[in-house]
């Protein structure tokens, strides 16, 4: 019966050795691993991943990562595949197929039906004089010299490895076809992630007669009204021009009530905040909360027609962080 700490030590060795795995597997990435790259790069249809048991599990993970990185890719169940879903390959698809022996039957079995339609073979093995390895038009070598399972039977350090490739090979098309965020957002829209990388601020912004907008001739008084009324805690100054020159803020109002007797009365132009912080509206939801955590502020106003001369730019929209929070962008 193990201890707690012979628990611990056992978890902790079993990281060292797939951690030494790791390490090794990287050192050993050579020209194959760029032709790999390259052949999945220049793939006109999709990439079909087939293994099974474990790998059969690492398949679908490596499918779908490339799947969401700009490359069609589905899994293959070889034994499915004997019995009618071959027929899920064209003429332009490339072939992944991974087995750490090198001999899984099922598997082994397809290949002269890949062949046959002269699809490219991408092999991912252990065992590089395997009939799978022999057999493919390109084999990277997921070999580890132990696995971490105690009794040496397990897969462990080898599925740990061939995830690893599998994510290398992502990773590095990805970096080759120039994959943008942009991209990466259009195959996540849903979810915190897709919020963020899709949401622009003209998605969430206050627009018209929401915007709180006050003349710059007004007291501080009239701009008290407009703060309250339009409940966004902050209003935005303007000049003649209706060009935005300054805000206040409810935080302005509560210093400026410790230090006059009578602020109600000010001229609001003597009291606002100049050159305040704007964004424009096509930028992302996530930009407007960047520049509010960096100013320390909770409303920003949109600003789209940057104009020359002495005449500022009109708002045509305020965001506020309340707004982001609800939009699921925080």
């Amino acid at each position: 019966m193990l201890n707690e700490q012979q628990i611990i030590a056992e978890g902790q060795r079993t990281i060292a050795v797939e951690a030494e795995s790791l390490k090794d597997l990287g050192q050993r990435l050579d020209q194959n691993f760029a032709r790999a790259v390259k052949m999945l790069s220049v793939c006109q249809g999709k990439v079909v991943v087939t293994g099974v048991g474990k790998s059969g599990i690492i398949c679908r993970k490596i499918a779908a990562t490339l799947a969401s990185t700009g490359t069609p890719a589905l899994f293959l169940h070889p034994t499915e595949g004997l019995h009618g879903d071959l027929g899920v390959l064209a003429k332009q698809d490339l072939v992944i197929a991974i087995s750490y022996s090198g001999t899984t039957e099922e598997l082994t079995k397809i290949i002269p039906a890949v062949k046959r339609q002269g699809l490219p073979l991408l092999a991912l093995t252990g065992n590089m004089d395997s009939e799978l390895a022999q057999s493919s038009d390109l084999t990277l070598d997921i070999s580890v010299n132990q696995e971490a399972c105690p009794l040496g039977l397990a897969p462990t350090t080898s599925t740990t490895v061939t995830v690893a490739l599998g994510d290398a090979l992502a990773a590095a098309l990805l970096a080759l076809k120039g994959f943008s965020a942009d991209d990466f957002a259009l195959r996540h829209p849903g979810g915190a992630l897709g919020r963020r990388l899709l949401l622009r601020v003209a998605d969430v912004m206050h627009e018209g007669v929401q915007i709180p907008l006050v003349t710059a001739s007004v007291s501080v008084k009239d701009a008290l009204f407009e703060m309250t009324g339009k409940g966004l805690g902050v209003t935005g100054i303007c000049d003649k021009t209706g060009g935005l020159v300054g805000v206040l803020t409810d935080g302005d109002l509560r210093r400026l009530l410790a230090d006059y007797q009578n602020p109600l009365a000010l001229p609001v132009v003597e009291v606002m905040t100049g050159n305040p912080k704007s964004i424009s509206s096509i930028e992302l939801a996530a930009s407007a909360l960047k520049i509010m955590e960096d100013a320390k502020i909770t409303s920003l106003f949109v600003i789209d027609n940057p104009v020359s001369g002495d005449y500022a730019s009109q708002p045509v929209g305020i965001i506020h962080l309340h707004d982001l929070l609800r939009a699921g962008v925080v």
